[in-house]
């Protein structure tokens, strides 16, 4: 499928997504809506077990919503808001990889991935520093934010409208850590790949338990490792898991 906003490539079991507006890969209307399309396409899609997402360029891994573009469509913050959360609730690992700046919806997007990895560059900064402009974070940006850091510090950054360096970012968690800006993509994808090599049903069961805790606390959390635990145990992947173990050799999933 050819985007207008988007590249998207395959490298063996990984996928990148890169926003592909430049100078700033501020989001469009369309781009949301190519995101969407783009998810749609790699869920469904069993030969990607991991994706990546990053920027073009070195300036921006995105600097947010596209306010001109917005004035034009008041629906953005829902459709934002429900395409943000979509990436949250992705069953495959998901990586943000921060080339740049990450500002606003941006910030809100690497907060939706599982991972998130910046350029160690100390002109690039991190943030939602929404309020400035008489707004909040309105993408998930208050909820995710204050899951992954506490209430007093997430409201600090957004109440505060700080931009956080890489370095800065990472002493507080905000990322999981910094690379080189060229060596960014290249460790990120590194990572990627390792986790593709796992088990696809067994890394999907444990996304969705983690999910479920998240969403809808440990009673239904527990409800779904239950279930999925037992998908995993009854699949040829775990057939090949114990007797890889046994033959002291690498196992070779398949995602059955």
């Amino acid at each position: 499928m050819d985007f207008e906003t988007l590249l998207i490539e395959r490298h063996a079991y990984v996928a990148v997504l890169t926003l592909n507006r430049p100078a700033n890969n501020a989001v469009s209307y369309t781009m949301l809506q190519e995101i969407d399309k783009a998810l749609n396409e790699l869920s469904a899609d069993s030969d990607v077990r991991a994706l990546v997402i990053t920027g073009t360029g070195e300036k921006s891994f995105c600097a947010g919503m596209d306010v001109m573009d917005a004035i034009n469509h008041p629906d953005v913050g829902d459709v934002g808001r429900a395409l943000w959360t979509r990436v949250d609730l992705f069953e495959k690992p998901t990586f943000a990889a921060i080339n740049g700046h990450a500002l606003g919806g941006g910030c809100e997007l690497a907060l939706a991935c599982h991972f998130r990895y910046m350029a160690d560059n100390a002109k690039a900064k991190i943030g939602c520093p929404e309020v400035n402009l008489g707004i909040i974070p309105g993408w998930g940006g208050t909820q995710r934010m204050t899951r992954l850091l506490g209430r007093s510090r997430a409201l600090d950054l957004m109440l505060n409208c700080k931009r956080l360096d890489p370095r800065e970012a990472l002493s507080i968690g905000l990322v999981d850590g910094v690379f080189a800006p060229e060596e960014l993509l290249p460790k990120v994808m590194e990572m990627a790949a390792a986790l593709s090599e796992k088990a696809p049903l067994a890394v999907r069961a444990a996304i969705q338990s983690s999910t479920a805790f998240e969403f809808k606390g440990m009673d239904e959390g527990l409800k779904t490792e239950a279930a999925t635990s037992k998908v995993c145990s009854s699949s040829k992947d775990a057939i090949e898991g114990f007797t890889a173990f046994m033959q002291k050799r690498k196992p070779e999933f398949k995602g059955e």
